[in-house]
């Protein structure tokens, strides 16, 4: 067996730690000791956060259509989404709601970072993820199942290029020095943001040819698609200007916030496109 060339076992161990941090997928044995440890990779595996969110959209769409078989709607979409808070330990979720506390009310900047780091959830955010969740299984659940398997595939891997391209053209808000992740807290270079960007591009591109090979699976229009790439953007843009203006750029916290917005956007442009 020949070994991996340099360039290419490097990609590798990055797309590895992106997995590792993003999932509870465990990276353990001889895998993890071929992988070692660089503290500079966690930001270079920015580029491979799309892909690690396409797995976590498939596996909500595996649950969803297994469940689809045996139960109503309602509870595919709720088992759907059990799955990805399991997969990912809630990780964006945590940061939505940390973001509507410290956001929610009128604090200033440096007040507004304490409470984020607070590990309690107070008012705002009870509130925001409950409105969040429920948005998002009142979208999915009022989607044609084709549309709305192709939706959590897509949603999830296009709503972590856009916290990629937030940590890419925002500076970090907190103290780098006392980040959670602290090679997350520097810019993520405009190179893997490209990359990055790359994924959903072609997710969206291989779920659009294979509507027109097949008629008895429907799947999403080239409407609904661009629409939920502009849905995604614009939600994108709207958290960069609201992150700047509160913050001063962006936390892991409001990063994750951002991936919430932005799949939720999703959900609703094509949503809104299927009567169309």
């Amino acid at each position: 067996m020949k070994p991996i060339k340099p360039r290419l076992a490097h990609e590798l161990r990055l797309l590895l730690l992106a997995l590792q941090f993003f999932t509870r997928v465990p990276v353990t044995g001889r895998l993890a000791a071929w992988m070692g440890w660089d503290a500079t990779w966690l930001n270079q595996s920015a580029r491979y956060f799309p892909l690690v969110g396409a797995f976590v959209g498939a596996i909500a769409a595996l649950v969803f259509a297994a469940a689809a078989m045996l139960w109503p709607m309602s509870v595919a979409v709720g088992l759907s989404m059990a799955a990805t808070i399991l997969l990912t330990g809630a990780f964006h979720e945590d940061g939505f709601a940390d973001t509507c506390d410290g956001l929610g009310g009128s604090a200033e900047r440096a007040r507004a970072l304490e409470i984020m780091k607070d590990s309690r959830i107070g008012a705002y955010g009870a509130i925001g993820i409950v409105v969040m969740l429920g948005l998002k299984a009142l979208a999915l659940m009022s989607l044609p199942l084709g549309w709305a398997l192709a939706a959590l595939c897509v949603a999830h891997t296009l709503s972590r290029a856009v916290a990629v391209s937030l940590n890419c053209w925002l500076p970090y808000a907190g103290d780098p020095a006392h980040a959670k992740a602290k090679p997350l807290a520097q810019q993520v270079s405009v190179g893997s943001w490209g990359v990055a960007c790359v994924w959903p591009l072609a997710l969206i591109a291989m779920f659009a040819a294979a509507r027109h090979g097949s008629d008895s699976f429907a799947l999403p229009s080239p409407q609904a698609w661009a629409a939920a790439l502009v849905a995604a953007a614009m939600t994108g843009l709207a958290c960069a200007r609201w992150f700047r203006r509160r913050l001063g750029g962006v936390t892991g916290d409001t990063l994750g916030a951002s991936q919430q917005l932005s799949e939720l956007a999703v959900y609703l442009a094509m949503l809104a496109m299927l009567g169309r």
